[in-house]
This record gives structure tokens, C-alpha cells and sequence, in this order.
């Protein structure tokens, strides 16, 4: 009758311990790996927030404006940016940023 190797079943039963570690490696891997992705993609989501809630605040402001494509609007921008009254707005607002009222 056959009798199993007591040290080939030691091995086995090793082997299966460390084919299960490794999977638990890989899946702590992924999940670093997703939350590296989700920390980098905060940064976008940022910059897209403050381009959407700056473009509606021009769009409230300027409501003249929302008809515009992008081409026509970067134009108005582009000249409005470059009138001396609004450098000297902007650079006023710089030097002493404007009190937040609340609203």
C-alpha cells in the first residue's frame, strides 16, 4: 500500500500557504494601485470643479454670454483681459483680495 511522503505533503501544504500569500499580496497591490489612480485623478477633479463653478459664475454674471462658442467667448476674453482697467483690477485684487460678503 502507498504511503505519502510526509515531507512532500509538508512541501504541499507550504506551497499552498504561499500561492494563498500571494494572493493576498496581488489584491493589497490592486488596491494600492486603485487608490494611487483615485489621488491622482483628486487633483482633475479640482481643476475641472473650478472651471465649472468659475464658468458659471461668469455665465450669472454675464448671462450675454452663454449663446457664445467657445472661439467667440476666448476672443471676449482675450480683449476684456487686456484692457488696462481690468490689469489694474486685477492687480488691486492681488495685492489686497476682496472680503468675502458671505454670497
Amino acid at each position: 500500500m502507498y504511503q505519502p511522503n510526509p515531507e512532500i505533503e509538508k512541501l504541499h501544504k507550504k506551497q499552498e500557504q504561499g500561492q494563498k500569500k500571494l494572493e493576498q499580496l496581488r489584491h493589497r497591490e490592486q488596491q494600492l494601485q486603485n487608490r494611487i489612480r483615485y489621488l491622482e485623478g483628486a487633483e482633475r477633479r479640482q481643476r475641472n470643479h473650478r472651471l465649472i463653478t468659475r464658468g458659471a459664475a461668469i455665465e450669472h454674471l454675464w448671462p450675454e454670454v452663454k449663446p457664445f462658442t467657445e472661439r467667440e467667448f476666448y476672443i471676449l476674453m482675450e480683449r476684456v483681459t487686456n484692457l488696462p482697467v481690468a490689469q489694474s483690477i486685477l492687480h488691486s485684487v492681488l495685492q489686497s483680495p476682496p472680503k468675502d460678503d458671505g454670497g
